[in-house]
């Protein structure tokens, strides 16, 4: 597929490239296996056929020329050198990129950051649909950069956890050096007024919801009232755009949850499955090792 002249899609966001067994190519939403760290496949910059999401935090390196966003109703650009991360829960789309634009791209799990309380405010923003970009760049950024993506594509089991480590260190770095919200400086995006967009606001809503609410005894009705729509119909909607019913969701990410704390705590394993919402050990055990294929405890000991 080829818009205009321009550069051909990678292939998971060509339209003829299902992406996803339960998506469609009518769906916004691109899924990853979102329980590991992933590198982009190109290092090409591709301007996007129209706005998706998907359930990772993307951190980008502007490596040459440079990538204008459409961000959730605002028009951003990243320039060469720039270092930007943001929630993919956001709406967003690369509408502009010159020819020569480069970029390495990862894809992180969100419990990458919920497992850092350090990151507290960082974190917080980026849940709250901020666009960072890094204050400094350094000079070894580029080559580090360019690195972890070929461990991650060549090595990932030799080099995955390494490579997870030192991203972690570079982000806590980002932190303390200072960073800030390119939302702040954007201009806002000509109104668009059709469908897709307008049933976006709606999902979004639905989306944040369940990120900062989902360990909480919530229901689908809570989530539907947090987009102020039916439940019948904010079900439909969601499963529409996302390609998981809520129910789906709200245990995806209590498991994310689960997993970030079995890591980086020395709770029990039953205390942590109590505290991620889940009502019965059978159930989070059953459902920790449909999504993961292992273990909680195996999960522990491999960190």
């Amino acid at each position: 597929m080829k818009m205009d002249g321009r550069k051909p899609l990678p292939e998971w966001l060509d339209e003829s490239v299902p992406v996803h067994e339960d998506i469609g190519r009518d769906h916004p939403m691109v899924i990853f296996g979102d329980n590991r760290l992933c590198a982009g496949k190109s290092l090409d910059v591709h301007c996007m056929p129209r706005p998706h999401m998907h359930s990772q935090i993307e951190i980008n390196l502007v490596l040459d020329g440079a990538m204008t966003y459409w961000f959730d109703g605002r028009i951003v650009k990243i320039a060469a050198g720039g270092l930007a991360l943001f929630w993919g829960m956001m709406p967003h789309q690369v509408i502009e990129a010159p020819d020569e634009t480069r970029f390495v791209c990862f894809y992180a799990p969100v419990s990458m950051f919920l497992g850092l309380p350090t990151m507290s405010r960082l974190r917080q923003a980026l849940f709250d649909g901020a666009l960072i970009e890094a204050s400094q760049v350094h000079s070894f950024d580029k080559e580090q950069f360019l690195l972890w993506r070929d461990d991650l594509e060549h090595r990932p089991e030799a080099l995955g956890a390494l490579v997870r480590d030192e991203l972690i260190a570079r982000i806590r770095r980002l932190e303390i050096e200072g960073w800030r919200d390119l939302r702040a400086v954007a201009r806002p995006a000509p109104r668009d007024n059709s469908h897709e967009a307008e049933r976006m606001i709606p999902v979004e809503a639905m989306a944040r919801y369940i990120g900062e609410n989902g360990r909480k005894d919530i229901s689908v009705e809570h989530v539907a009232r947090a987009s102020g729509l039916h439940p019948n119909y904010a079900m439909q909607l969601f499963k529409r755009a996302v390609g998981m019913s809520l129910k789906q969701a709200i245990t995806r990410h209590r498991l994310d949850v689960a997993q970030s704390m079995l890591v980086a705590s020395d709770r029990s394993i039953s205390a942590i499955a109590f505290d991620c919402g889940f009502k019965s050990l059978s159930s989070f055990y059953e459902a920790f090792e449909k999504r993961f294929g292992t273990s909680p405890a195996q999960i522990r000991k491999g960190h």
